[in-house]
């Protein structure tokens, strides 16, 4: 890792409070009416991406304060999904809810993911749009590589 990178990294690990360390979310189901579409938009994301050849590695991992909704390969290139997931009245789109912060907080994570297994292949960011919407079928977007591809 080059020292820019590393002072990066650790500036990153001060705002998220320390050294990586990675926990599982809790499987307890949710309550609150956004967290339980939340969780059926990730369920529809990981069975869509499954069913285009995407072989899912973990699910809801944290790193720090950090989550990686969804890890997985896709060929030799690792992907770290993030699903969003809204109504069809919403104001904002999936894809305008992530943002500058949330981009640096999901490199963030996939770095650490990656350095604590040693992993030196090339990895990627996707998003995964879910759209709820009453009385229809779920619309699913799957949008590749949100950043540049990381090696």
């Amino acid at each position: 890792m080059t020292k820019r990178s590393l002072e990066y990294a650790l500036k990153l690990e001060a705002r998220h409070g320390g050294a990586p360390s990675v926990k599982h979310s809790e499987s307890e189901p949710p309550k609150a009416p956004h967290l339980v579409k939340g969780r059926a938009g990730e369920e529809l994301a990981a069975g869509y991406l499954t069913a285009q050849g995407i072989t899912i590695i973990e699910r809801n991992v944290r790193i720090g304060r950090c989550e990686i909704d969804i890890i997985a390969k896709e060929g030799d290139e690792l992907v770290f999904a993030e699903v969003r997931t809204r109504g069809d009245n919403s104001l904002m789109s999936p894809e305008e809810s992530v943002g500058p912060r949330k981009l640096a907080n999901l490199i963030f994570a996939g770095r650490a993911w990656t350095e604590g297994r040693n992993y030196n292949g090339f990895w990627r960011i996707d998003l995964v749009s879910v759209i709820l919407a009453d009385g229809s079928e779920p619309r699913i977007e799957h949008l590749r590589g949100i950043t540049e591809p990381i090696a």
